[in-house]
C-alpha cells in the first residue's frame, strides 16, 4: 500500500511538472491562430456554464417591447458589433483576428436559444480570456438588459429593430425605459 501511495504522489507531482514546464518553456500555444491546447474548450465551457448558472438572473426587469429593442440595437450596434458582427455585415478584421473567433450574433441561433439573465450575465462581466470585455462598468443595467432582450429575441425582432441592425436606420435611439426601483443599484 504504501508503495501505491507513493507512486500515486510521484505521478501527480510529475503531472504537475510536465505541466508547469509545457507553460514555462513556452510550447504552449499562445497565438490566435494557434491550434487550441488539448482539453481547452472543454473546461473552459464548463467553467462557464457552471458560473453562469449559478449567477445569472432569472427575471428580465424590462418589458420586451419595442422601444427596448430598438434601444439594445442602437447599443448593440456601438458596443458589439465590431466583433459579433450585424445582419448582412462582413466580419471586421478585428473579428477575424480574434482566438477564439466570436460567435455571430445575429446569425443562425446565436444566443437565441440562452435565457436573456445568461446574455446579461456574459454582457455585464464579459469572459475571461476570449476577448469578451466586461461592461458594468461603462453602460447602465439598462442598457445591459436592452441588448440582453435583443440577442434572446434576435429571431424575433421587430421591423424597425431589424433595420437599425442593417444600418438602414439610423436615426437616434429611443430613450432607455428605467428599470423598476427594487431593480437599481445601490447608489455609491
Amino acid at each position: 500500500m504504501k508503495g501505491f501511495l507513493t507512486g500515486a504522489i510521484v505521478a501527480i507531482v510529475g503531472m504537475f511538472l510536465a505541466l508547469y514546464i509545457y507553460f514555462a518553456a513556452g510550447f504552449a500555444p499562445v497565438a490566435t491562430n494557434a491550434p487550441m491546447m488539448p482539453f481547452e474548450k472543454t473546461f473552459a465551457h464548463m467553467a462557464l456554464s457552471s458560473h453562469i448558472d449559478k449567477e445569472a438572473p432569472k427575471n428580465v426587469p424590462i418589458p420586451l417591447n419595442e422601444a427596448n429593442y430598438l434601444a439594445g440595437a442602437h447599443a448593440y450596434l456601438d458596443n458589439c458589433a465590431v466583433c459579433h458582427g450585424a445582419p448582412g455585415k462582413q466580419p471586421t478584421a478585428i473579428a477575424r483576428g480574434m482566438f477564439p473567433h466570436p460567435p455571430k450574433l445575429m446569425e443562425g441561433t446565436g444566443v437565441t436559444d440562452d435565457p436573456a439573465g445568461e446574455t446579461y450575465w456574459k454582457i455585464a462581466n464579459g469572459i475571461r480570456l476570449t476577448g469578451m470585455p466586461g461592461f458594468k462598468d461603462s453602460l447602465s443595467e439598462t442598457q445591459m438588459w436592452q441588448m440582453a432582450v435583443l440577442l434572446a429575441n434576435a429571431d424575433k425582432l421587430p421591423p424597425s429593430a431589424t433595420a437599425v441592425l442593417m444600418g438602414q436606420n439610423e436615426a437616434a435611439p429611443p430613450p432607455a425605459t428605467p428599470l423598476p426601483a427594487t431593480q437599481q443599484p445601490p447608489s455609491k
